[in-house]
């Protein structure tokens, strides 16, 4: 566009109302030359006003000076009168009448009192120019921020979500509303990327149970007999709890990626304790050593959600064990580590471990596993702004560290 079209551009109709409506910028120019214009003028009359009320004295005295009769002097002694010198016997020679002093000084006033008006004038009107082109081009630098957050807020899109607009300059109230803007567009990337991991991973997922069940179906009606309408039912029983904790899982992972709705003081290590209680079963079952060492440790955080992290990595060490093996749970000051035994863990896996539906080798506890329980633990991690780290154990298994 123009510098003409961008100027033109800058008054244009409200679209829902139809009436003009002047940008910031302009107005920003027309208030500083209109409050620039009001001082000029008062600034202008009472200059004007000042001179007027002195000049004309000011000039009658020194026309008058300037009138005063020449003057022959004789040897005679001289009489000082006033700041005249009189000398006895001297022949004056006025060189102005006594009644044209005041005319004279009244039409030199006045030449010079319109001399002023027009100068002032003029200046005024040059100096209200230049102060607008001024105050132009400082709106303008100081509004580009405005601009350019409008300018992306313009072409954002879901697909686009990860751009941001990165302020340089002094820290003022234009770079907090960029960077707040920054920050908005931040969340809001988190929340797009949660809901399309959400329901990419459910369409992905419930596949299976989905197609399990209409196989079930069609098998048992195939075949009514009361063995395979039994099968048929634990079939789809299977299915049915197989869909059910994945639903679970993903609403635990679409709520930690949301953030922190509720804080409070959660005691990580009565936490583990209580966790390791519930998978007494499988525990006893597989023959598995509970080594624990649960030392006072107290976040500030989700007590659900830090629950929830608790049991996934205490369930993770069972499922992913090996007969016989053994589960290490240790709390200290602002930190969980969970390790076990089981096969190795190799250098690809640990790289995508955290990601969703990854699941391991050596799984040994029944029901197996949806596939996101470490991807939840990173999850709930991040919204308590904790780091998780994950290493292969000494003799195969893996070790996870939570530190708050």
């Amino acid at each position: 566009m123009s510098r003409v079209g961008t100027l033109i551009g800058d008054a244009h109709a409200d679209r829902h109302t139809g009436v003009m409506r002047l940008t910031a910028r302009v107005r920003l120019a027309a208030t500083f030359g209109a409050l620039f214009v009001i001082g000029g003028l008062v600034l202008t009359t009472a200059i004007y006003l000042l001179v007027q009320a002195d000049l004309v004295a000011q000039l009658q005295k020194t026309i008058t000076v300037a009138a005063l009769p020449a003057c022959t002097e004789t040897p005679a002694g001289t009489v000082h009168d006033g700041c005249v010198t009189v000398v006895p016997g001297t022949r004056f020679e006025p060189a102005m009448p006594a009644r044209t002093v005041p005319r004279a000084a009244a039409a030199s006033g006045a030449t010079v009192l319109d001399k002023l008006l027009a100068t002032s004038g003029v200046s005024l009107l040059l100096m209200t120019i230049l102060v607008l082109l001024i105050v132009w081009w400082l709106s303008g630098r100081m509004l580009r921020p405005v601009h350019e957050i409008s300018a992306l807020a313009r072409r954002l899109s879901s697909e686009s979500l990860h751009e941001r607009i990165h302020l340089n300059g002094p820290k003022d109230e234009l770079s907090e509303l960029a960077d707040t803007f920054d920050d908005m567009l931040e969340r809001l990337e988190k929340a797009f990327e949660s809901q399309r991991r959400f329901i990419a991973n459910a369409s992905h997922e419930l596949r299976t149970p989905v197609s399990i069940q209409r196989t079930a179906i069609q098998i048992g009606l195939a075949d009514p007999t009361a063995s395979s309408l039994a099968k048929t039912r634990a079939n789809l029983l299977d299915a049915n709890r197989r869909i059910e904790r994945l639903l679970d899982s993903l609403l635990v992972l679409a709520r930690s990626d949301r953030g922190l709705d509720h804080r409070e003081d959660v005691d990580l290590a009565a936490t583990a304790r209580n966790q390791l209680g519930q998978h007494r079963a499988a525990i006893a079952s597989h023959d598995l050593e509970i080594r624990a060492r649960l030392d006072d440790c107290t976040v500030d955080g989700d007590p659900a959600l830090l629950t929830q992290l608790v049991d996934n990595l205490v369930g993770n060490a069972i499922r992913h064990n090996t007969n016989g093996g053994y589960v290490d749970v240790r709390t200290s000051a602002g930190k969980l580590v969970v390790t076990n035994s089981g096969p190795v863990v190799t250098g690809e896996l640990l790289d995508r471990i955290f990601q969703p539906f990854q699941r391991g080798e050596g799984r040994v506890a029944a029901g197996g596993s949806t596939g996101l329980g470490l991807s939840i633990v990173e999850s709930i991690a991040d919204a308590h702004k904790a780091a998780v780290q994950a290493r292969p154990g000494p003799d195969g298994g893996l070790e996870v560290t939570v530190t708050f």
